[in-house]
C-alpha cells in the first residue's frame, strides 16, 4: 500500500472509531434518559450506585457500569475516586443537566438520544426492506421515542422563537394576531407551536391538524396543562375540508413538508385555508442552496436523518414526492409554484437548523 492511501486508510478508521465511540455514548446516554437516571441526579445531587439504584428502581450492579462508564465519558463527575466503587458519589453537572433535561431550554440536547438510538434502533429490518424494495416505513413503526423526540426537538424553539420570528419578519401578521383571528397548524405534532401561538397573541384561535392520533392526544393533553385549551383545538382530521376554507389569517406547516408524500397538494390546500391576504408560513430544515461534499456537521446530521427516517416515512404512501430532509429552497420554491404561490421569501431568520418561508400569491 502506498504510503499516501495507507494514511488515508488510517486517517478514516480512527474517524470511524470515534464514531463508533460517540454512537456507544448515545446508547448509553439513551438509558439515562429513559431510567430517569439523570433525572434523579438532577433533583437529588450526587448518588453513590447503589442510592441512584434504589431511588430509580434499577439494578445495583448495572447503575455501576453505567456511572462509571458516564464518568469515564465526562459526562458526570465523580467525587472520590479512590473510594471502593461502591461508595463512589457521582454528580451530573448543572450545564449538563440543563442540556439533557431542560425541555424549554434553548440547549435542550436530549432527543439527539432519543431519536436514533430509540427510534431508528427498531425499524432497522423495515429500513432494509424498504431500501431493497422502494417502498417506505410508516411514521407510526418508529414509535413512542420518534415521536417524542421529534417534538422535545421543536419545543424550545417554539416557546423561545416563534412570536417574535411572526412580530420581527411578519409584522403585518403580527399586528393583525394582536387583535383577533385564526392560525392554522397543520401537521401539529404535540401542539408546542400551536400553544407558543396562543400564549404570544391571547386574542388568537389556534387549529392544529395532524393525521397521528396520539400525537393529537398528546397535544390535547398539552394545551391543557398550559392553560390554553380554551383557545386550541386539535383534531385528526384532513385540513382539506371544504368549511375550512379561508378561515385562516395564518397557516402554518412546522418541520413537517419535507416528510409529506404529497407537498404540493398539502401546499394547495393550505392555500385555500387562508384567508384574504393571509399568509403560509412553512419551516423546514436549513440544507444548503446546493449539494455540496463533503458537508457541514449541520448537513451532515441532515442527511443522515433523511436515510433512516424523512425519506422511508415520506415513501410510505403513493404516490409520493419522496422528497427526504434536504429539502433545498429551489425544491420549496418549485412545489409552491405548483401550488399556486407566486411571491416565495426566505425569511432571514438566525436559526442553525431551521429556515423559515413566507408564501404568498
Amino acid at each position: 500500500m502506498a504510503a499516501e492511501s495507507e494514511a488515508h486508510a488510517r486517517g478514516f478508521a480512527i474517524r470511524m472509531f470515534t464514531a463508533a465511540v460517540a454512537a456507544q455514548e448515545l446508547f448509553t446516554s439513551y438509558l439515562g434518559l429513559k431510567l430517569g437516571f439523570y433525572r434523579e441526579l438532577a433533583a437529588g445531587g450526587p448518588a453513590t450506585p447503589p442510592e441512584l439504584a434504589r431511588q430509580c428502581g434499577a439494578d445495583v450492579r448495572y447503575v455501576r457500569e453505567w456511572l462509571e462508564q458516564q464518568a469515564v465519558a465526562g459526562i458526570l463527575e465523580v467525587h472520590d475516586q479512590a473510594m471502593p466503587e461502591l461508595d463512589r458519589r457521582y454528580l451530573l453537572p448543572a450545564g449538563h443537566a440543563e442540556a439533557l433535561l431542560g425541555t424549554d431550554s434553548p440547549y435542550s440536547i436530549s432527543p439527539i438520544a432519543v431519536l436514533p438510538m430509540g427510534a431508528t434502533g427498531r425499524v432497522l429490518p423495515a429500513l432494509l426492506d424498504a431500501y431493497r424494495t422502494g417502498g417506505g416505513v410508516p411514521y407510526t413503526e418508529y414509535g413512542e421515542d420518534s415521536r417524542d423526540g421529534h417534538v422535545s426537538s421543536t419545543r424550545a424553539l417554539f416557546t423561545n422563537n416563534l412570536a417574535d420570528w411572526i412580530r420581527r419578519f411578519l409584522p403585518d401578521i403580527h399586528n393583525r394576531l394582536l387583535i383577533s383571528g385564526r392560525v392554522a397548524d397543520v401537521g401539529c405534532g404535540a401542539g408546542w407551536a400551536s400553544i407558543a401561538l396562543a400564549k404570544a397573541y391571547p386574542d388568537v384561535h389556534v387549529d392544529g391538524f395532524d393525521l397521528d392520533q396520539q400525537s393529537v392526544l398528546d397535544a390535547r393533553r398539552n394545551a391543557a396543562e398550559h392553560g390554553v385549551a380554551d383557545r386550541v383545538s386539535f383534531e385528526v382530521r384532513d385540513c382539506g375540508d371544504a368549511e375550512l376554507a379561508g378561515s385562516y389569517q395564518l397557516v402554518c406547516i412546522f418541520d413537517a413538508l419535507h416528510d409529506m408524500s404529497r407537498p404540493v397538494e398539502v401546499l394547495r390546500t393550505c392555500r385555500v385555508l387562508r384567508a384574504n391576504a393571509g399568509t403560509v408560513l412553512v419551516m423546514d430544515a436549513k440544507v444548503p442552496d446546493q449539494f455540496t461534499a463533503p458537508g457541514g456537521d449541520v448537513e451532515r446530521f441532515l442527511h443522515a436523518a433523511s436515510v433512516l427516517h424523512c425519506l422511508p416515512v415520506g415513501r410510505s404512501e403513493e404516490p409520493s414526492a419522496a422528497t427526504g430532509t434536504a429539502m433545498r429552497p429551489s425544491t420549496v420554491r418549485t412545489y409552491a409554484v405548483k401550488a399556486g404561490f407566486s411571491d416565495i421569501a426566505v425569511l432571514p431568520v438566525d436559526d442553525l437548523y431551521h429556515r423559515l418561508y413566507r408564501l404568498l400569491d
